[in-house]
């Protein structure tokens, strides 16, 4: 059966646009700490709140206005940004390269999987905190809102590809997918894996199914 030029189009239309639909906002997530309010008290002063300066995509999470020093055994990184609220448990997340200067090796995680993960001190002027664990080098996730997981077909813990629609596109394997009425949809990567893909603001992804 012959179709018309009028009608190649509308289709290819139709498929563009259930592409689009299938897509999500990516972003960057730099070197950042979640503090206990056990390593508040002793790095800021007892019973210190953070202090929102920006909020984040995920509902309830902020970029503090505190900053700390990472210390490693080869160098150091100043000005780190502690994200709140504080959490049970602290938590440093950084990129490879930046495991580099530190001189530490810090495995690659999903946020909250910290046993048997290197330790880190965590210095703000002559006050400091030493954890014993917890220094991670964040895995690229989707945080997938459970209303919106059906549209992009994709299941909790499930693991995908992400092309990436960028200046410099490419495909992203083994990402995690982490489904929760909590969360908004939103990939994270660090900026070691946003340089390689020219990420910039607005950089849309989309799934490619595992084989």
């Amino acid at each position: 059966m012959t179709i018309s030029f009028d009608q190649l189009i509308e289709e290819v239309a139709v498929r563009v646009k259930a592409n689009m639909e299938q897509t999500f906002e990516i972003e960057a997530s730099g070197r950042h700490v979640h503090l206990s309010q056990e390593h508040i008290d002793i790095l800021f002063g007892k019973n210190h709140k953070l202090l929102p300066t920006k909020y984040l995509s995920q509902p309830g999470q902020f970029a503090g206005k505190e900053r700390v020093t990472l210390v490693g055994p080869k160098g150091v990184l100043h000005q780190v940004v502690v994200l709140g609220p504080a959490r049970d448990k602290s938590q440093v997340e950084i990129s490879f390269t930046d495991a580099q200067k530190l001189g530490v090796r810090a495995p690659l995680r999903l946020s909250g999987d910290t046993k048997g993960t290197p330790g880190i001190m965590i210095m703000v002027g002559n006050k400091h905190v030493i954890l014993d664990e917890g220094l991670i080098v964040a895995k690229r996730h989707i945080h997938v809102k459970e209303q919106e997981a059906a549209r992009l077909n994709v299941k909790d813990k499930e693991v995908v590809k992400v092309q990436v629609m960028s200046e410099r596109p490419l495909i992203f394997d083994d990402v995690v997918v982490r489904v929760s009425p909590k969360f908004e949809t939103f990939m994270h990567i660090d900026y070691d894996e946003a340089n390689a893909c020219g990420f910039k603001s607005g950089t849309k992804g989309r799934i490619i199914k595992k084989d």
